[in-house]
């Protein structure tokens, strides 16, 4: 996949920003080109306070096995405390939905009309968040 659109749209939303803070949830495929984006727009703008940040629904062993990379490759690790008390099985629609309430924008790929990414897109809509969707066949996904 290619991240070309991403950054593109990142650094439309830059220009009159001196401030940005990306969260991704770091746990597919189009969380890893976004954060890659991220990373290559931070390497472009040192001057510009740019933060990654990974939110993730509850805490992972991955965490603690690769704890090295994790802290060099995002800014910061947020496990929201509002998803403490949620059921497992519900920890990641209600991750996507404090994304939404936390973020002034969203960057989407989604082609289906069901699944999760799906109901944060129409999550988002409904609170009447700014989106930039990216078409499948632009990103290169299968």
């Amino acid at each position: 996949m290619r991240d070309t659109e991403i950054i593109e749209i990142l650094e439309k939303l830059l220009e009159n920003e001196t401030d940005m803070t990306c969260y991704v949830g770091a746990m597919g495929e189009f969380d890893a080109l976004c954060a890659g984006a991220v990373r290559s727009l931070k390497q472009r703008h040192k001057d510009k306070n740019i933060a990654l940040v990974m939110v993730l629904p509850y805490m992972q062993q991955k965490i603690n096995e690769y704890r090295e990379y994790y802290e060099t490759a995002y800014d910061e690790i947020l496990i929201p405390i509002e998803l403490a008390e949620v059921h497992y099985k519900q920890a990641i629609p209600a991750r996507n939905r404090w994304l939404v309430d936390h973020s002034d924008y969203l960057i989407a790929c989604v082609w289906r009309d069901f699944g999760g990414a799906y109901n944060t897109l129409k999550y988002a809509k409904k609170q009447h968040k700014k989106i930039f969707l990216i078409e499948r066949n632009k990103t290169g996904a299968q």
